[in-house]
């Protein structure tokens, strides 16, 4: 091709020039996108070699033929139609090999910039990358979700404007022989009878796919089977409930829009809403609303510390011989800690609300930790190095009514990165402890008990900030330089971020004693979620279901018995139980075990439980596929033996799902 454009430029040949663009133009940047993207895809999941984090490979003939011939016909499709649209637009310069130069060109290149970007994102957040995980980063926001990516769009602007500098001198280098060409014929137009052929054709061809699981599974990663799918998924969804017959869960009842996968599972109906598991079968459908919290005896002060993304193994962890949290050791060697400990959801947002309030799904204050105290005569306060604003956390849990309140917001002009919106406002954690010094510096702040709530986001990515201290002597990975072949070196930068937040829990133990009023505190220590390292394949959080994304410490500085496991939705009680309040254990369907999901309760990619012995148990809706740590493996659902002890985990599991939507949903 390069060539033939060479030979025709140079011999001054316009007409040759033109036929080339005219009948390459197209199919060119079909088939230089496709290779990008498959080079990128089998680099990235290892789609036919398998391997590391990929369990479902193309490795026979039929497999392989099927997959292939499903991308390139989804891949052509989509680019024929952008190819109509554009022409169409252009008017009466559409004959001209001026057009069919911008078409290749823009077009190739804009193919290859978003699968850059794509790849980039996912170079960090894994194949778990979707719109709701976007959305969660963002505290439900979309528009902060882009807001808080914005650092990583510098490489994106920089490579638009190499593809625009190469346009132009293109453009220019060619302009007399695009120029002078003579309109040619426009060789890539359908007949009537080749369309329709055409749009009969590839629904076929994705409905074949779709019953070969990895090859529906690998088709997934790649944007035009995607885009396609997702069209006439559209199309088939006859009773517009949002499932066509093109789902990854397909809906079984077509016709009847209270009945598919995602549906709400109306307990004791007899209906089986969602078709999973059954109908949902509850005797607290209709539970009877909590009394008023209040907090008799002692009453206790009480100071909650939060650690962003801090992981729950940070107890009793050691770096190149030295602990990295000897402060929370201490603490959970002489009060309370509780080794299984998990976040619900991976997201702290979602977390906080939880942990505030005791609910998954929040949209009130009602009964929250703030109302609860400030109800018993305590006085509250909020010490935060994040906006609490972010994901409307502040005013959903009732802390803006707190007699004391500074987060990052507050303290915009001190942040520690340039960016200003909700979502990336970062304080130094020594700020929020001059802030406590402040307001509760003094004897006297503590003549009435005390609820005060503190943030500390030095574990918060990129696990450093200018002028972070070095507790553990490292010198840390420039967030630039993170990837999963720097994976040692970005370990040693997340503890010791994760030790500065140590150190200091550390020195508000020691200002509690100062002020004489430790021995009449209950301290909480505890995290919104945990943290990958690449290990699992990923890097952050709110990806899957694990122990590195989803344990967290949850350590009293008191000796209380604790029944474990433990989830966030759980510390409200056992907080204001310790406290001296009479409020009654949550009693979950599965005693025992800690539900999780991944995305939003509504619609979960994923849902899970955790227990004691630290053993997960994880069902996907996207693979329909039942993962077990006794197993270790996916094994799908519709082959489990009704019988069987892994079918009636699974079946367990749904039914909490179920459950916890039907409390949790609007307006209940």
């Amino acid at each position: 091709m390069q060539a033939d454009l060479a030979a025709a430029s140079h011999s001054h040949e316009p007409r040759r020039l033109a036929s080339v663009l005219a009948r390459i133009s197209l199919p060119a940047a079909v088939f230089l996108t496709l290779a990008l993207e498959l080079a990128l895809a089998e680099r990235k999941f290892a789609i036919f070699a398998g391997g590391f984090g990929q369990s479902r490979a193309i490795d026979t003939a039929g497999e392989t033929a099927l997959f292939l011939t499903t991308l390139l016909v989804c891949h052509a499709f989509i680019f024929y139609l952008g190819y109509r649209l554009v022409r169409r637009l252009h008017g009466r310069w559409a004959d001209t090999p001026l057009f069919h130069f911008n078409f290749f060109y823009l077009a190739s290149f804009l193919g290859a910039a978003v699968l850059v970007a794509k790849y980039q994102a996912l170079s960090y957040f894994g194949d778990a990358l979707s719109f709701q995980l976007i959305r969660n980063l963002g505290g439900g926001s979309i528009v902060e979700a882009l807001r808080y990516t914005l650092s990583e769009a510098a490489l994106m602007l920089f490579v638009g404007a190499g593809a625009l500098g190469g346009y132009l001198l293109l453009r220019l280098g060619l302009r007399r022989s695009l120029r002078a060409a003579a309109p040619l014929p426009d060789h890539t137009r359908l007949t009537g009878r080749q369309l329709a052929a055409a749009l009969a054709a590839v629904p076929l061809l994705l409905l074949a796919a779709g019953q070969a699981v990895d090859v529906r599974s690998a088709l997934g990663r790649f944007n035009a089977p995607y885009l396609v799918t997702f069209a006439f998924d559209q199309a088939s969804d006859f009773d517009r409930d949002g499932y066509g017959f093109y789902s990854s869960s397909a809906d079984s009842h077509p016709f009847d829009a209270a009945r598919h996968p995602f549906a709400i599972d109306v307990p004791n109906n007899g209906i089986d809403e969602d078709g999973y598991a059954g109908d949902l079968v509850l005797a607290d459908a209709a539970p009877a609303p909590a009394p008023p919290v209040r907090i008799a005896g002692e009453r206790p002060h009480v100071v909650l510390v939060v650690l962003e993304s801090t992981r729950g193994d940070i107890v009793g962890r050691r770096y190149a011989g030295r602990a990295v949290a000897p402060n929370l050791d201490a603490l959970a060697a002489s009060g309370t800690s509780v080794p299984t400990a998990y976040s619900h959801v991976g997201f702290t947002t979602f977390s906080l609300k939880t942990l505030f309030t005791g609910r998954l799904a929040v949209d009130d204050s009602r009964g929250s930790l703030f109302e609860a105290f400030r109800g018993s005569g305590y006085r509250t306060g909020v010490l935060s190095a994040q906006a609490e604003d972010f994901g409307d956390v502040a005013e959903t849990v009732g802390m803006r009514r707190s007699d004391v309140y500074v987060d990052a917001k507050l303290l915009r002009e001190e942040r520690v990165y340039s960016l200003g919106s909700e979502s990336s406002l970062r304080l130094d954690d020594s700020v929020v402890l001059r802030e406590f010094d402040r307001h509760f510096g003094q004897p006297g702040a503590w003549s009435r008990p005390n609820f005060v709530y503190l943030n500390f986001q030095s574990a918060h990515f990129p696990y450093d900030h200018p002028g972070m201290p070095r507790p553990l002597g490292i010198e840390p990975l420039a967030r630039s330089e993170i990837s999963s072949a720097n994976r040692e070196r970005l370990a040693a930068t997340y503890w010791n971020a994760a030790a500065y937040g140590d150190r200091m829990v550390g020195e508000l133990v020691a200002r509690l004693r100062r002020l004489g009023v430790w021995d009449r505190t209950l301290l909480v220590v505890t995290a919104d979620h945990g943290e990958s390292l690449f290990e699992d394949g990923f890097l952050g959080h709110g990806h899957m279901i694990n122990r590195q994304q989803n344990r967290i410490p949850f350590i009293m500085s008191r000796r209380i018995p604790v029944a474990a496991p433990v989830g966030l939705a759980d510390m409200r009680g056992i907080i204001l139980r310790a406290a001296g309040a009479d409020v009654p254990a949550e009693a979950g369907a599965t005693p025992g075990r800690v539900f999780q999901y991944i995305g939003s309760l509504e619609r979960p990619s994923e849902i899970g439980f955790a227990d004691a012995a630290g053993r997960f148990t994880v069902f996907s809706f996207d693979r329909g596929a039942l993962w077990t740590t006794a197993a270790g493996r996916w094994r799908d659902y519709a082959s489990l033996p009704e019988a069987s002890a892994e079918r009636g985990e699974a079946d367990a599991l749904i039914r909490e799902w179920g459950r916890q939507r039907w409390l949790n949903r609007p307006g209940a």
